[in-house]
């Protein structure tokens, strides 16, 4: 389903709502991974310092020999520019950047050649636009896809929803018929539960474990266990998560306006 045919009666349960983020982070991905629905953040601020245009990869053998691969982004409308409206700049070179380094990092994988068939298309799709959230989200979609996903995907600009923070999550959430609010643990910090109670919406805090697999999964993208062992495997891993990875709601922090 794409995200402009959005049903008006939906079976979705578990939402999470997150930016278009570049070959996403093991964290970014398993959160996804365990919502029935993917809310594309697209209409807020374009942040250099975060993931829309940009993936840490990190080496098959050795995960702290890590690089960045970005795609050259402009804001036309300067620091207020937001995700959707940021444009790709020297794509040609982009695309050359993207096979080269994905090539150097996973080729050694018995699992390139599927990655390879892979984001070909995503890759090809930088000649055809120049939103780099278009990009983002391509590359989220196609993980999704590999590791069987079934899940529904709408983007933010096309819901109504109030400009409040919290409001704003519990009102998108509400806008998918969507039960329970996926959030990550860092969001609980600020997240006011109240407009989720006006919802008959639960909380649930996403975490993911800090060894194994997980190990590095805040910070470095999904490709690496991905190339390690394989989308069947790391599907079955991510599918056990989303069964046991949300804390109760009775154990969520109390909203602290101060």
């Amino acid at each position: 389903m794409t995200a402009d045919s959005w049903p008006e009666s939906s079976p979705a349960r578990r939402c999470a709502i997150h930016q278009p983020n570049l070959f996403p982070r093991l964290s970014t991905l398993a959160k996804l991974f365990a919502a029935d629905t993917w809310i594309v953040l697209d209409d807020v601020q374009f942040a250099r310092r975060d993931y829309q245009h940009r993936a840490r990869l990190a080496a098959l053998a050795d995960p702290a020999q890590q690089r960045w691969l970005s795609i050259a982004t402009h804001l036309p409308h300067g620091r207020g520019t937001l995700i959707r409206e940021a444009r790709i700049i020297e794509g040609r070179r982009c695309q050359r950047r993207i096979i080269h380094l994905l090539h150097q990092h996973y080729a050694t994988s018995p699992h390139w050649p599927l990655l390879h068939r892979a984001s070909t298309p995503v890759v090809d799709l930088i000649a055809a636009t120049d939103r780099t959230a278009v990009i983002a989200e391509a590359s989220t979609r196609m993980l999704l896809d590999l590791l069987g996903w079934r899940g529904q995907i709408v983007r933010s600009s096309n819901l109504p929803a109030q400009s409040e923070r919290s409001q704003r999550l519990a009102d998108l959430t509400a806008a998918t018929g969507a039960t329970t609010y996926l959030c990550g643990t860092g969001g609980m910090s600020y997240l006011n539960p109240a407009p989720f109670s006006e919802h008959d919406i639960t909380v649930a805090a996403f975490r993911i474990p800090a060894s194994g697999l997980w190990q590095g999964g805040r910070e470095i993208t999904v490709l690496r266990p991905l190339m390690l062992l394989g989308p069947d495997a790391l599907g079955t891993a991510l599918r056990t998560l989303a069964r046991t990875s949300t804390l109760p709601p009775q154990v969520i922090p109390r909203f602290d306006p101060s």
